[in-house]
């Protein structure tokens, strides 16, 4: 009975003949593929005078396979996101003769500006359904209302509706072929920065796709700040609210008082 209890405590030491054909280090699967990017500046600064800018990505796709590669089997979708906040959609309808907010419907927790480009249009990327599963596109953006009992024609009117006013202000933009690939794994994206650029911690993320199938996505912040005259007065309107609206009706009162001396008629 010893000597079978050592056998059997010899055997769990000593490797089988599987593990010895394995070198150190070697995986057993291969490894997956990765990301990395990087952008052209960390911070953007909103003067006065700012129309919009562009902001241009750089990235890597690693550990590729070169035959998938060689067809083009890889994809990458870049995107810009605004800090996230509740949005408020109001709908007007008109009572006697006068258009009146009839009802409304808040938003939890969406990107108040929007910029994606992509290798090539999303939709020959990858599916509806993973689109909507990563939350990936101006029509897959996780729209989640608060305190909701309407019915689901109301709920899709109201999705719409935001949508659509987004896109119309230029916070909401899509380039489906923004992302250009300059090297066999080096790409470049560009993206457009719209002049009314919400100010804040903005969010730029990368998604990798192979083969249609979602890999691995690469984030990294961008802040955008206002800077001048501008910033001091945004700081004051925060910072000392009493003091500032006091300033802003004495400097109403003065300047009405003088409109009053220079237009008067003697």
């Amino acid at each position: 009975m010893r000597w079978r209890a050592l056998a059997v405590f010899l055997a769990f030491l000593l490797p089988s003949p599987a593990m010895a054909q394995m070198l150190p280090g070697q995986s057993t699967q291969a490894e997956r593929e990765g990301l990395e990017i990087g952008t052209s500046t960390s911070e953007i600064a909103i003067t006065s005078d700012f129309r919009g800018a562009d902001l241009t990505i750089f990235g890597a796709v690693t550990n590729t396979d070169d035959l998938l590669l060689a067809i083009g089997q890889y994809d990458v979708i870049v995107v810009l996101e605004g800090p996230r906040e509740d949005a408020t959609v109001r709908k007007k309808e008109r009572v006697f003769g006068i258009w009146i907010n009839a009802s409304s419907m808040t938003f939890a927790d969406v990107p108040h500006s929007y910029s994606m480009s992509s290798s090539r249009s999303i939709d020959d990327i990858t599916t509806p359904l993973d689109l909507t599963g990563e939350g990936i596109g101006i029509d897959h953006i996780p729209l989640r209302p608060i305190d909701f009992a309407g019915n689901f024609n109301s709920l899709n009117e109201f999705r719409t509706a935001f949508r659509r006013i987004q896109q119309g202000g230029g916070l909401y933009e899509r380039d489906p072929s923004g992302v250009r690939f300059v090297s066999s794994n080096l790409f470049k994206a560009s993206l457009r920065l719209p002049a009314n650029i919400p100010n804040g911690v903005h969010t730029v993320r990368a998604y990798l796709f192979k083969s249609g199938k979602f890999v691995t996505q690469k984030s990294q912040p961008l802040r955008v700040i206002k800077t001048g005259i501008e910033q001091t007065i945004t700081d004051a309107a925060h910072e000392q609210p009493i003091l500032y609206g006091c300033l802003s009706v004495l400097l109403a009162v003065i300047t009405g008082w003088g409109a009053s001396l220079i237009f008067r008629k003697d």
